[in-house]
């Protein structure tokens, strides 16, 4: 904003009154001294008189009086809160690229179980969760403990946990609406149905990774039997049971 104040200095209007006023004087008081002087006098009085009316200039000046304002602050940018880890334990990674990339997706998985458990209410559904984070834990700590059977589980976590998950987000969307209706509630129930097979199925996959194990033990309890039974150790033996 530009300021104007008056210049200590007065135009040059007095200056040209105070010529006038000498030059007249010369021309009205004879060429003495005393002529002179009082040409001179008058040249003065013009020049006083006039500068006391003659209005001062104005003149653009620079006014520092006012501060220079503060420079805003920066606006902080609010920080990210992290994702809640939902209690999630991370497991020691094994060395095995394959199986690590397993326990990636397990810890992933189950953050998304315990979120999608925490947002449902009904009982039932919160249930199958809990169902289904444990048997996907018990099939990793398999897998961890035998490497080579990772290949039976490869569907388990390429197609049916994510497929299971997407089917939990589905109930979770359509929950969060609070009202009932022939599409909502339909959908839910065929969800909840699709949870009880579900986690049948992870079971039996879970079942199915001990058949080896299962075997090999008959094989042994077998073996053992034999050798008691040769031996008259066997219970059946010793009675002539047969």
């Amino acid at each position: 904003m530009k300021t104007f104040k008056k210049s200590p200095w007065s135009s040059a209007g007095p200056i040209y009154v105070a010529a006038a006023a000498f030059v007249g004087g010369v021309l009205v008081f004879p060429a003495t001294v005393s002529g002179m002087f009082l040409a001179g006098l008058s040249s003065f009085c013009g020049w006083a008189i006039s500068k006391m009316f003659w209005p001062k200039q104005l003149v653009e000046l620079e006014d520092n009086s006012k501060k220079p304002e503060p420079a805003p602050e920066p606006v902080k940018q609010e920080e990210k809160k992290p994702e809640p880890d939902q209690g999630i334990k991370k497991r020691p990674r094994t060395g095995d690229a394959s199986i690590d990339a397993l326990l990636d997706e397990e810890e992933k998985a189950i953050a998304e179980m315990r979120r999608l458990d925490k947002a449902i209410e009904d009982e039932k559904v919160s249930g199958q969760i809990v169902h289904l984070e444990e048997v996907t834990t018990k099939i990793v700590n398999f897998i961890v403990e035998n490497p080579s059977k990772k290949s039976q589980v490869r569907k388990f976590f390429n197609y049916y946990l994510p497929t299971t998950l997407k089917l939990l987000n589905a109930y979770d969307r359509m929950d969060e609406t609070g009202i009932s209706g022939m599409n909502i509630d339909g959908t839910k129930g065929k969800v909840e149905e699709m949870m009880d097979t579900s986690l049948a199925a992870f079971d039996k996959q879970l079942d199915a990774l001990y058949a080896d194990d299962a075997l090999d033990i008959s094989a042994e309890i077998k073996v053992m039997e034999g050798m008691l039974a040769q031996e008259g150790l066997k219970d059946d033996a010793i009675t002539g049971l047969r």
